[in-house]
């Protein structure tokens, strides 16, 4: 199934619109202190879709290699890997990579973790939508397992227990005019849009000069919202991370949407490959009425398209809209864009070392860290 396998430097890694499988997440990841790993495989495409052609397919994976104690780490594939065979081929596709690309790994790597952006099987069967077209979300635990593993030669694959990167988003359209794509919107978003502008918010692109206006409103944020705070150090190194000089460089804009020169919102916005992506937001909880978050995802959509975007990606949502569930805010907000909602795979691990794995879960269970003995 899978052919050359190799080791490759990051700067080959090849142009995706997936951000985090780019040479430039590579660089930011470096930046914080992680080791990155690249490599590079083929296969035909009769083995992996249903198709009489053994056309060769080229692609590659980024992983990060996360050291959790002084003894052990983890291979982490975030969104990759890009290349995604039919259903029934790609439990049996992933359990030969994950072999393949062991002897490239640390001796004391005890898992990979995949965070798939495949689609989910379960947004692909009509039983598993409500009577008003809302996905219900994927079942037990048990079930998601058997159907994963269910072509695999040893069902080694174990579902992570959450996500890291987040499992729905909202992906827009950008092929159309500016008209057309507001015209997809709900009437409330574009009314919301188009107050902001009549009340005078304005966006405008920043660097790192702004870097302290940015983390002061998301310090704002995560305090309003209860979410984990990451230190100013990470937002520096996808700010100023460079990898112009690659295959899969990406371009990063700081927006501040403001009133009066007073900052209420912003925004990362990177652009990769066709796909501008909403990387990280935050808002003031102050002059909401003036609608800045709204000026802001409007000025980055029509950002992507100027560069040439031909997709927007809103970046996570709650899998469903209930009202119960932390990000069913952003669910609203985000889906009020007119775009498609969209539910991958999310998080499995392939174990490699199974008693330590079995300790690592139950330590991720616990919420006591990734510390294993």
């Amino acid at each position: 199934m899978l052919l050359d396998i190799r080791k490759k430097d990051t700067d080959e890694l090849n142009k995706t619109p997936i951000l985090q499988q780019t040479a430039f997440w590579s660089e930011v990841k470096n930046k914080l202190g992680a080791e990155t790993l690249a490599v590079g495989f083929k296969s035909r495409e009769s083995d992996i879709f249903h198709s009489r052609s053994d056309k060769l397919l080229v692609s590659d994976l980024l992983i990060v290699l996360q050291q959790i104690d002084r003894n052990h780490s983890v291979a982490y594939v975030p969104y990759g890997p890009e290349l995604e065979p039919s259903d029934e081929f790609q439990s049996l596709f992933l359990e030969e990579l994950s072999e393949s690309i062991r002897p490239y790994l640390p001796n004391n790597c005890i898992l990979i973790r995949y965070d798939l952006c495949w689609e989910s099987y379960w947004t692909k069967e009509a039983d598993n939508f409500d009577e008003n077209g809302l996905w219900k979300g994927e079942p037990e635990l048990r079930t998601q397992e058997f159907r994963f593993n269910f072509n695999t030669e040893n069902w080694n694959f174990k579902k992570a227990l959450s996500n890291i990167l987040p499992a729905s988003t909202v992906y827009l359209n950008l092929r159309q005019d500016e008209e057309s794509i507001l015209q997809r919107m709900k009437p409330k978003t574009r009314y919301n849009i188009r107050l902001a502008q009549r009340r005078g918010a304005t966006v405008k692109s920043a660097g790192m000069e702004e870097i302290s206006t940015w983390y002061e409103l998301y310090k704002e944020t995560a305090a309003r919202n209860g979410i984990l705070l990451n230190d100013i150090k990470y937002f520096e190194a996808v700010l100023s991370a460079k990898a112009d000089n690659t295959r899969s460089p990406a371009r990063v804009r700081l927006l501040i949407a403001e009133y009066n020169q007073k900052p209420l919102a912003a925004m990362f916005l990177v652009i990769s490959g066709n796909r501008g992506s909403y990387l990280y937001g935050a808002s003031s909880s102050e002059n909401r009425n003036l609608m800045a978050a709204y000026a802001l995802q409007w000025e980055a959509i029509r950002l992507s398209k100027a560069a040439g975007c031909t997709q927007y990606d809103m970046f996570g949502i709650s899998p469903t809209p209930d009202p119960e569930h932390p990000m069913y805010g952003l669910y609203k907000f985000k889906s009020g864009f007119g775009g498609e909602i969209y539910h991958s795979l999310g998080c499995w691990d392939y174990p490699l070392d199974e008693e330590k794995y079995t300790l690592f879960r139950a330590s991720e269970m616990h919420s006591q860290g990734y510390h294993v003995n």
